[in-house]
């Protein structure tokens, strides 16, 4: 119970979720290079996924390869850092080339939609860690990245369906504008928790892109808990 307590409920305050200061020197070199590291991730993840829609390379062989890339991340020293984001790129283009047999599977969404819905988000964490190496104000960081990826993702959607637009394609850029927009909106909150976790000691950046997503739940109940005031 007490685990389970300790995943929900997070250090950080209200407060210091709603920080638009400027980050300090270390804070600030821990979260660039979980940036660059998540980018590295997300590319590999956005590039198995389309290599599954134009090759169909998904399989036994890819679910393998990343449950075997993702145990070894764990028993390798954190020391051998290269070989730690060499495995993470693995683990990454192994279950973006895997998890469309999944949601073909379960949800009878097809590759094509799948591939859209990533490549927004991928395009948004190389924006924000470009926008990191400028500025260390996080306001400008985060309404900057968030301003200029949309504009650059609506643009290339009406530069791409310039002559006509149905009901089916409208439909579609709605959703993969709403899975960017929470996406983007998580990556804010995380980013909050290691700039307060970076003032206790040095950020493994190679486990806090793992974690991402396996500290999705935890993060979005205690930041909820957090804006209603609990």
């Amino acid at each position: 119970m007490n685990a389970v307590r300790a995943y929900f409920v997070r250090n950080w305050t209200r407060e210091d979720l709603m920080n638009t200061g400027e980050m300090t020197e270390h804070a600030y070199a821990s979260l660039k290079r979980v940036y660059l590291t998540l980018f590295f991730a997300m590319w590999s993840f956005t590039s198995g996924s389309f290599s599954h829609w134009i090759w169909e390379v998904g399989g036994h062989s890819t679910i393998l390869s990343s449950v075997a890339s993702i145990l070894c991340l764990y028993f390798i020293s954190p020391l051998r850092v290269r070989t730690r984001v060499l495995l993470l790129m693995t683990a990454a283009f192994s279950i973006g080339a895997s998890v469309g047999i999944f949601t073909k599977y379960f949800f009878e969404m097809d590759q094509e939609l799948v591939c859209h819905l990533l490549a927004p988000p991928t395009l948004g964490i190389g924006i924000i860690w470009f926008a990191s190496t400028f500025t260390r104000e996080r306001s400008a960081l985060y309404m900057g990245s968030l301003f200029h990826s949309s504009l650059l993702i609506f643009s290339t959607f009406n530069a791409s369906n310039s002559e006509y637009i149905d009901s089916h394609t409208a439909h579609r850029m709605l959703k993969v504008c709403i899975v960017f927009a929470l996406f983007m909106g998580y990556v804010v909150v995380y980013s909050q928790e290691i700039l307060y976790d970076a003032h206790f000691g040095e950020i493994n950046f190679v486990n806090r892109t793992l974690s991402i997503f396996f500290h999705l739940p935890g993060i979005l109940v205690h930041a909820a808990r957090l804006c209603l005031g609990a």
